[in-house]
């Protein structure tokens, strides 16, 4: 091995300490990170990003508080961008931006197409195919409550003589019908017809997660108000998805990156923003939303 061997190695190492202390606590990614170069492989995904300084992202248009992307400008924005461009801030890279949807964001890891998928939830079917980060945050669900309807939990609602709408085959139908049984529930096709029945009055409230009805109210506050409900408390979970190889570190660095933002409270600071592009209020968001 050359001198100016050694110099690279011991340049790649001080990198990668810089990154670990950068997001703190990071101590067992500056481990993983401090292995020669010669002894990487290849193929894994976080050598090839700092090797290319590109770091490939799925984006999905019109998915607030996720991405927005201006036409005029074609300038992207949202919670994962904030997300996206701490990221690439950090590793001293470009971000490259591939159109996807929230489907096709599992199908483009696999064919290597992104490096990393946003706002994904995690099943057991997809976790079969691809690897997920540590939990973003658990998306809690709750309802949008006509004027003068007062709800804290399920059990608020889950009368014979309160009118839920929700749409069909959703998992919004399945919570209801879960945690409100005994509630009149009208399954519609759709949920522009759900905020229909909801404006007009023929239902009492629309059981739906957090961002679906901050947003649907913001844009209409006339539908009334968005209440989490809790005994017990329903979530599911947000994350992010990387492609599955045999070198973990960076689904392993993305994990100590979340946990990180989290404890800070940046998490929730860059959702409340990328929800404000959707007229909502940082005081609208309740403060029962763990993020």
């Amino acid at each position: 091995m050359t001198q100016s061997d050694d110099i690279k190695i011991s340049e790649e190492r001080r990198d990668a300490l810089r990154y670990a202390l950068g997001i703190g606590g990071g101590a067992a990614l500056a481990a993983a990170m401090a292995t020669p170069a010669s002894a990487q492989t290849a193929d894994n995904t976080l050598d090839r990003i700092r090797a290319n300084k590109v770091l490939r992202i799925a984006v999905l248009p019109g998915e607030l508080p996720y991405f927005n992307k201006d036409l005029a400008t074609g300038t992207w924005s949202g919670f994962s961008i904030e997300m996206a461009n701490d990221l690439a801030k950090l590793l001293d890279v470009k971000l490259e931006y591939v159109e996807s949807t929230y489907g096709n964001s599992i199908l483009d890891l696999q064919a290597n197409k992104i490096d990393l998928g946003f706002a994904l939830n995690p099943t057991p079917q997809r976790a079969l195919v691809v690897d997920f980060t540590n939990l973003v945050f658990p998306h809690p669900f709750g309802a949008m409550l006509k004027k003068g309807l007062e709800a804290k939990t399920w059990a608020d609602i889950n009368k014979p003589e309160v009118k839920i709408a929700v749409d069909v085959g959703s998992a919004n139908e399945a919570v209801a019908r879960r945690f409100a049984p005994n509630a009149t529930i009208k399954s519609l096709k759709s949920r522009d017809e759900v905020m229909l029945e909801m404006s007009s009055g023929r239902v009492d409230c629309v059981v739906n997660a957090l961002v679906l009805g901050l947003t649907a109210i913001a844009k209409n506050p006339n539908l009334g108000t968005y209440k989490i409900l809790a005994s017990p408390s329903v979530t599911i979970a947000s994350g992010m998805a990387v492609r599955r190889e045999q070198d973990k570190r960076w689904r392993d660095f993305l994990s100590v990156w979340v946990d990180y933002n989290r404890g800070i409270g940046q998490m929730r600071e860059w959702f409340v923003k990328g929800l404000g592009l959707a007229g909502v209020k940082a005081e609208d968001v309740p403060v029962e939303l763990n993020i």
